[in-house]
């Protein structure tokens, strides 16, 4: 196990640097000047003065190196922790981040386990009712989920819950020109949390379930559950500790993949509801052509993709020991 682990992290390296240097280049093709967005504040009626503020930004930026050396003192950087300076933000990297991505982890985190409380009991129920009046209502509603974008779904619940009857705001992330206690802030922000976290978690509930019944389905029809009934097994160690732990194997890899999700955010939903969050900081940076920022959080999100892999073939080895790691 140690020796896979370890050519495992080796590997991991070695394809973070080869990425890097993908990511790298794309984006020094992207059209755009981010010299010019750094000093676009700067008025062009002089064009010397302009020029020499120019100059200076690419110096600045490094942007008047050649881009292998470019690279090197990026990648260093970034290795040692620094991730640069961003021009649209004027702050640190490191410092912009924070804020989007305590909210993002927060709102998906409570989407994913809020999903997976519900759709978990909903396939298993699903599978064990096949084909049965409450089985085929719950597949119609979780095709109609699954089949709606999210954004359509904001929309809607935005009309019906914030325009119409006036329960949520309509976006935001705390009330302008609000004070009160700390506790009394929290409850405000969660206030305005409420609408799209229900929005993201109804989002999520038709794929999970379906994916939860499939798998319970098949595991329901394997022989040794035919084996374990003809024990005189109740039926609830039949559903609960054989069918559903080996219906875990693929459920397990949708599982991972959702919780690793939580650092990504959602573009839309933050857009949408105007949550501060890696997805809209994403979007933004894209636009102010911040490519510090743009690459700090793509890097990011491939590193956690990449550990995510090695966390998951792990887990499979934990919940099925048939699976053997060689």
């Amino acid at each position: 196990m140690l020796k896979y682990i370890a050519k495992r992290i080796l590997y991991i390296i070695f394809v973070f640097f080869i990425m890097s240097i993908i990511m790298f280049g794309i984006f020094k093709m992207v059209p755009g000047d981010p010299a010019a967005m750094a000093i676009k504040d700067v008025p062009k009626t002089d064009p010397v003065v302009y020029q020499q503020k120019y100059d200076a930004a690419r110096e600045r930026l490094g942007l008047d190196k050649p881009i292998p050396v470019q690279y090197v003192s990026w990648i260093t950087k970034m290795l040692s922790g620094d991730f640069g300076y961003s021009e649209s933000y004027r702050n640190d990297v490191i410092n912009i981040v924070k804020e989007p991505m305590g909210n993002t982890i927060f709102i998906n985190i409570f989407n994913v386990v809020a999903a997976l409380l519900i759709t978990i009991p909903l396939g298993i129920v699903q599978a064990v009712k096949k084909h049965s009046k409450f089985d085929n209502v719950v597949q119609v509603g979780t095709i109609v989920g699954y089949s709606l974008p999210s954004f359509i779904v904001s929309l809607v619940a935005i009309y019906f819950f914030a325009i119409k009857l006036q329960i949520f705001p309509v976006s935001g992330m705390n009330t302008p020109g609000f004070s009160g206690t700390g506790w009394e802030k929290f409850l405000d922000k969660m206030y305005h949390f409420a609408l799209p976290l229900i929005v993201m978690t109804v989002a999520s509930l038709g794929s999970m379930t379906r994916f939860v019944r499939a798998a319970m389905i098949e595991a329901l029809s394997m022989d040794y559950i035919r084996t374990a009934r003809a024990k005189g097994l109740t039926e609830k160690v039949v559903i609960y500790s054989h069918a559903f732990r080996n219906a875990l194997l693929p459920i397990i890899t949708l599982i991972i993949g959702w919780f690793l999700g939580i650092f990504g955010g959602s573009v839309v939903i933050e857009q949408i509801f105007g949550l501060n969050g890696l997805g809209k900081l994403l979007y933004t940076s894209l636009q102010a052509q911040d490519y510090n920022v743009v690459l700090a959080l793509n890097m990011f999100y491939f590193v956690i993709a990449i550990v995510g892999n090695l966390i998951t073939d792990l887990s499979y080895g934990l919940v099925d020991p048939r699976v053997k790691i060689n």
